[in-house]
């Protein structure tokens, strides 16, 4: 950064006595990280509160680099919005290329499971289950029961993969759990966090539904709402129906 840069960025922080390794320690953390927590640790609540006195100084540092930020001031988190990054209220006009530098890659696992625990939040909310802080506990039985109905899959049955996939929704502040050896029994508990709205955007169900289409069972709603023929019996005898997913899980509004 040039002296004359440094000089007005140094100006604007001598206003709310922060230095300029403070700015850069806050700077750095949301460029590597891409999200904030106040409630997530000690450092974190710090890192928050300076950004709450500087915000506007934020603002105009990011978007000389075509960043812009999303602050939930309820749930107090920062998260740090790629370009063309489409969020309600908050949409990119830009028709440029985007560059998915700040994206986060997902592999399979790790997609299915976010889509899981985005439709099991929004069941937490619709029942009132949610705590001070905007969580939706649930236990990784029901986690696993509810990937088997909505997508026909399992948890990774190899531990290590299982770990990661959690581990690094936890790395994105999409859920919270003490330690991984949580993530080994199904009476575990995890937190589903209420990032977890903000990253499944329409635009996103629907890259899903079209990442996961040919490798799960959609049903037509007239399939799914259509009489059973009752004199078609398999092997799973009268009366159960395999688990499927519905169109309208991914239903994109327009």
């Amino acid at each position: 950064m040039s002296d004359s840069l440094t000089q007005v960025l140094q100006a604007q922080l001598d206003k709310h006595n922060i230095s300029l390794d403070n700015w850069r320690e806050l700077i750095q953390r949301l460029l590597d990280y891409g999200v904030l927590c106040r409630d997530d640790s000690q450092v974190e609540a710090e890192l928050y509160d300076r950004f709450i006195r500087i915000q506007a100084t934020v603002n105009e540092y990011l978007g000389l680099i075509g960043l812009r930020f999303q602050h939930d001031p309820h749930f107090r988190f920062v998260r740090i919005l790629p370009p063309g990054a489409r969020m309600p209220g908050m949409d990119d006009e830009s028709d440029e290329p985007l560059n998915a530098g700040l994206r986060n890659r997902l592999n399979q696992h790790e997609v299915a499971l976010v889509l899981v625990l985005r439709a099991e939040y929004d069941k937490a909310l619709r029942e009132g289950s949610i705590d001070e802080q905007g969580g939706a506990t649930l236990s990784l039985e029901a986690i696993a029961l509810a990937m088997k109905s909505l997508l026909r899959r399992s948890l990774p049955e190899n531990l290590g993969e299982r770990r990661q996939t959690f581990r690094r929704l936890r790395q994105m502040r999409l859920i919270h759990f003490l330690a991984e050896a949580d993530i080994d029994s199904a009476e575990s508990w995890i937190k589903i966090r209420p990032l977890i709205i903000n990253l499944v955007s329409n635009e996103w169900l629907a890259q899903i539904r079209s990442h996961l289409a040919d490798s799960m069972l959609l049903l037509d709603d007239s399939e799914a709402h259509s009489e059973p023929d009752v004199n078609e019996e398999d092997d799973r005898g009268p009366g159960k129906q395999s688990p499927h997913l519905s169109r309208s899980l991914f239903a994109v509004d327009n």
